[in-house]
């Protein structure tokens, strides 16, 4: 039996499900719920053919950012975040099923990697070839082979930081904003204006009849 092959079809399955709850669920907590199952789905898919290193950076890196990624998409869609907050307590069972999921996925592959005598040997062919390890392999490949479409997609990816940035940045009423121009253009005439005050000596003070003040 090809416990490798079961593994992955098992893996891909777990993730096309999950994907496909992260946009049919109406809670916004549940889809983020989905979307950490659909990540660690596929890390483990990549984990599966011997592609540590993608396995690991996805985990930590979108795994990890889900949460910023949920705060982004409440600030944008006006979400009614004290409803939410209102009984965290019926999110249990969905994150006790995806917590479980992950755990099973996690012994899955523990147990596929022991039962495989020689794990993945046509998957890290190149890197075998070169001598060295997945990790070195991909990086040196990277930054050398593909450095050009590697800098392409890092200036896409700070345009769409840029742009989600400015749409965030929208007038709203009742909300203080700052304008970057109008702060430029700011001179001292403008904010700051000097008065003329002439000083006036105080009137003498009337002198006290006599006996006044006395009990």
């Amino acid at each position: 039996m090809d416990w490798i092959k079961i593994a992955f079809y098992a893996f891909a399955a777990v993730a096309v499900a999950s994907a496909g709850a992260v946009i049919s669920v109406r809670n916004p907590v549940n889809a983020v719920l989905c979307l950490i199952l659909t990540f660690f789905s596929v890390a483990c898919t990549w984990l599966l053919v011997g592609a540590e290193f993608l396995g690991v950076a996805l985990i930590l890196v979108y795994v990890g950012a889900v949460m910023v990624l949920f705060l982004f998409v409440v600030m944008m869609l006006d979400i009614d975040v004290a409803a939410i907050r209102e009984g965290w307590v019926r999110f249990l069972p969905v994150g006790l099923v995806v917590a479980v999921v992950m755990l099973v996925q996690v012994l899955a592959l523990i147990g596929v990697k022991a039962r495989s005598a020689s794990p993945f040997p046509a998957d890290n062919a190149a890197a075998l070839a070169a001598e060295t390890s997945n990790t070195r392999w991909l990086a040196e490949t990277l930054f050398t082979e593909y450095i050009l479409p590697f800098e392409f997609a890092a200036v896409i990816l700070t345009v769409a930081v840029i742009a989600a940035v400015m749409i965030t940045l929208r007038k709203r009423t009742g909300i203080k904003t700052q304008n970057a121009s109008e702060q430029s253009r700011v001179r001292a005439a403008d904010r700051l204006r000097m008065v003329s005050m002439p000083a006036e000596k105080p009137a003498p003070l009337a002198p006290k009849a006599e006996g006044e003040g006395q009990a």
